[in-house]
């Protein structure tokens, strides 16, 4: 069959759960037989999403192939149960950069370059590239930034120009927007939305679904209302309220017969009944948990959570695995210090250590590695977390009182991490770390290897540094020992403490891969023990 195209646009205002929404339809059509993917095209003229700050776009989520993308594929991965590459994602500046790249080389034939045809052209041959890749029955593309937004023109363009060419049932249009609740009329407010649908239809696009964000439910009124103004149908008109957990929005989509209606649209009919049992059921046990347990995690970006998107769903995935329910301590290491660290971690139930880079809050990440493992509270360093708990072990353990990163101090006569070799004459910062999927063995009999049940994993990495294998024996003899390492470099990928519950830190990014149908075991094993921890202490108590 012909690849169909769904387009999804944003309004009034950024972070309305485009992603979110584009995952929760691309989940319900799954369900009734097709082959799916989602792609992502950012407005923004950076490259990818890796040099960018956590603070200003949340985590940058890495794909199999080593790609650094928008937070979004995160969301498509975990809801999909379904790996993405780089071709998911497309960014204005890989855009301009490859239209100034062919102008450079001649391939326009001395033509003026302008943003009509060459820059929509590009985008065009990017969104298409999908078709060929495995032969999905419908593509879910979604279009970053809100519609009035001037980067945003060209993709709006491009869309304008794919109706056409696509023809009317091959594609469609959702709009997202949002319906302002004012507490002191007590009601729900249309206008932005018939503004944002109007600017919308200026550019020659008519959205053919409109998809509302609202904090109450909308009246046969207000769907009229907006009917009448948007030039919409009132049964394309749907609701999507605020949820407690954003796994909900498939089932309240499913309800008002979205799926049923988007197929419809594109002239398609269900191949295979929808089954979404396992879906539902996952739903059921988030809701009626039989524990709860408090995770801590420590890391220099937790004032905006989505710095540490994937890490935080992947403890849901795990704790509703086992009917846990996981609450979250945000703790900024900046503040954690050796008087305050009783206090701060009092109830904790596990202390799990988040990637990072730079100096800047690294003191606290040493202190709570340290606190976790005097204590034997379960721990998880990941990335930066796992370094860290290194250097705190050297330091206390093996008495190396200067032991450090060369990230932290170049000039560390004890340098327990290092820079990769292959790092060392890299000066461009994006797209150049130890990217993607990578092998790593596990050593038999130890605390992993149980975990995963294998001796040979793959796991997705992002990072420059390394453990120090010089190292190595001296760790192993006081109890530290290096239980993964990857195959073709010697380097160390898991590091387990002997005698103690839980003591894991991984080189890798396991979060990068657990999703709601599949959570993670590290994930599971790590809530499982954290919450048979937190009941002893209790039960000794």
């Amino acid at each position: 069959m012909k690849t169909k195209y769904i387009f999804v646009t944003g309004g009034v205002t950024s972070s309305l759960g485009k992603g979110i929404l584009s995952s929760s339809l691309g989940v319900l059509l799954k369900s009734r037989g097709y082959k799916i993917t989602i792609q992502k095209l950012d407005p923004y003229l950076n490259i990818d999403s890796g040099t960018l700050n956590p603070y200003e776009h949340g985590e940058c989520f890495v794909t199999s192939d080593g790609y650094e993308t928008d937070l979004d594929l995160g969301h498509y991965e975990r809801f999909l149960d379904q790996i993405t590459t780089h071709e998911n994602n497309v960014t204005s500046g890989l855009i301009y950069k490859t239209v100034i790249d062919n102008e450079r080389e001649g391939k326009y034939l001395g033509k003026t370059v302008q943003v009509i045809p060459h820059i929509t052209n590009e985008i065009k041959r990017r969104i298409k590239i999908l078709e060929k890749i495995n032969n999905y029955h419908i593509i879910i593309v979604e279009i970053g930034g809100t519609v009035g937004d001037i980067e945003i023109l060209p993709y709006i363009e491009t869309v304008r120009q794919l109706k056409w060419e696509l023809g009317y049932t091959n594609s469609i249009v959702i709009h997202l927007t949002l319906l302002p609740y004012i507490l002191a009329t007590g009601e729900l407010k249309t206008k932005p939305t018939q503004h944002s649908v109007r600017n919308l239809m200026e550019n020659g696009v008519q959205a053919d679904f409109l998809v509302c964000r609202t904090e109450k439910h909308i009246s046969n009124k207000i769907i009229n209302k907006l009917s009448l103004f948007c030039n919409i149908s009132p049964h394309n008109v749907i609701e999507s309220i605020n949820t407690k957990i954003i796994y909900d929005l498939p089932n309240l989509l499913h309800i008002q017969n979205f799926d049923k209606k988007v197929l419809k649209k594109l002239n398609l009919i269900s191949l295979k009944k929808p089954n979404l049992n396992a879906w539902t059921n996952f739903i059921q046990q988030y809701k009626n948990p039989k524990y709860q347990i408090t995770i801590a995690i420590v890391g220099k970006y937790v004032s905006l959570h989505d710095s540490y998107k994937s890490i935080k769903e992947s403890l849901v995935h795990a704790g509703t695995f086992q009917k846990i329910f996981v609450n979250i301590k945000w703790i900024n290491s900046c503040i954690i210090k050796t008087k305050n660290i009783i206090e701060i971690f009092n109830g904790i139930s596990g202390i799990l250590i988040a990637p990072g880079f730079g100096n800047r809050g690294i003191k606290g990440k040493i202190l709570a590695s340290e606190y976790a493992r005097r204590n034997k509270i379960p721990f998880l360093g990941i990335c930066l977390g796992m370094q860290v708990a290194m250097i705190e072990f050297a330091r206390n353990v093996l008495k190396i009182p200067q032991a450090d990163s060369c990230e932290i101090n170049p000039y560390t006569k004890d340098p327990i991490i290092i820079l990769i070799k292959n790092q060392k004459n890299i000066k461009n910062k994006g797209g150049t770390m130890r990217l993607g999927n990578l092998k790593c063995i596990l050593k038999k009999n130890s605390k992993i290897f149980s975990i995963y049940g294998q001796e040979k994993i793959i796991e997705r990495h992002r990072h420059r540094y390394e453990f120090n294998n010089d190292y190595l024996k001296s760790f192993a003899t006081y109890g530290m020992q290096a239980s993964g390492i990857n195959p073709d470099t010697s380097l160390v990928e898991v590091i387990e403490l002997e005698h103690h519950v839980f003591f894991i830190g991984v080189q890798f990014h396991p979060e990068y891969k657990s999703t709601v149908i599949n959570p993670h075991p590290i994930f599971i094993s790590f809530v499982k023990e954290s919450k048979d921890y937190i009941n002893k202490k209790l039960n000794t108590n």
